[in-house]
């Protein structure tokens, strides 16, 4: 299996990295920076390291490096400084995915490729009829219009959602919402939800980063995984910050057993 890799070298796309390659998969990444990515996986033998900027390579570049991947992984996200949050490029997240996404439509693939974005409790998904209190709704409007990196986040998944939901021969994708990333040095257990089970505003959760990489690990690896949340828009929270509730946790992974 080959997947690529977009925002490799941050907190979060470098534990997905690490997480592919200890299950044999050979990974591309495709980084501004590879003096970023963690010592102990920049030599792998199974990495192949392309160093550039996504927005700026040409069409036919990304063409190439895509081609034969079977998925596709974003981890991208805006730096949080006043440059990273209101400078450009505004639309880093949802441009990126649509350039990967044009890619893989033109190279036609005779079996679908798996994209899986990572995103955020902060974006709804509409398809599920989220609801929200009046209270979030407002702030959720502030965050829109205050804050680039928001309003970027919710354009890439309506990307993949309306615009990609159509090509399923060619592209299948999963949007993957952690609610509050924390970091941790271990897999711990955790919980997939189709939808919120705590207020992101009021009440968030916490997901450590390398939950989220052997999540999003096993989505790309794990067949039985991938069409459960195919097309949909999972929520992974830390087990010790899940609370009990009606809805039965349709997920659970710990470090030594999967139940799909």
């Amino acid at each position: 299996m080959i997947a690529l890799v977009v925002g490799a070298n941050g907190a979060t796309g470098s534990q997905l990295v690490r997480e592919l390659l200890n299950r044999n998969v050979k990974v591309k990444v495709i980084v501004r920076g590879a003096e970023k990515i963690p010592d102990d996986i920049r030599t792998h033998e199974n990495l192949i390291i392309i160093e550039a900027s996504i927005l700026h390579l040409s069409h036919n570049a990304v063409l190439g490096y895509i081609k034969n991947c079977d998925a596709v992984a974003s981890c991208l996200g805006h730096n949080i400084n006043l440059k990273g949050i209101y400078g450009n490029p505004k639309m880093l997240v949802r441009d990126s995915v649509k350039k990967l996404c044009n890619a893989i439509k033109e190279n036609n693939p005779t079996i679908p490729v798996k994209f899986v974005l990572m995103n955020t409790t902060a974006v709804n998904n509409k398809d599920m009829s989220e609801q929200l209190s009046f209270k979030e709704k407002l702030i959720f409007s502030l965050l829109r219009n205050l804050l680039p990196p928001q309003l970027d986040n919710e354009r890439a998944a309506e990307y993949l959602r309306k615009d990609v939901g159509n090509n399923k021969k060619i592209i299948e994708w999963s949007i993957v919402r952690p609610d509050t990333l924390i970091n941790e040095t271990t897999v711990s257990e955790y919980r997939v939800f189709p939808s919120p089970i705590r207020s992101p505003i009021f009440d968030p959760g916490k997901t450590s980063r390398i939950n989220v990489g052997h999540f999003i690990s096993e989505l790309i690896t794990n067949d039985n995984i991938w069409e459960k949340w195919k097309g949909k828009m999972p929520v992974i929270y830390n087990a010790t910050n899940s609370r009990t509730s009606n809805t039965c946790y349709p997920y659970i992974c710990t470090r030594k057993k999967i139940n799909p």
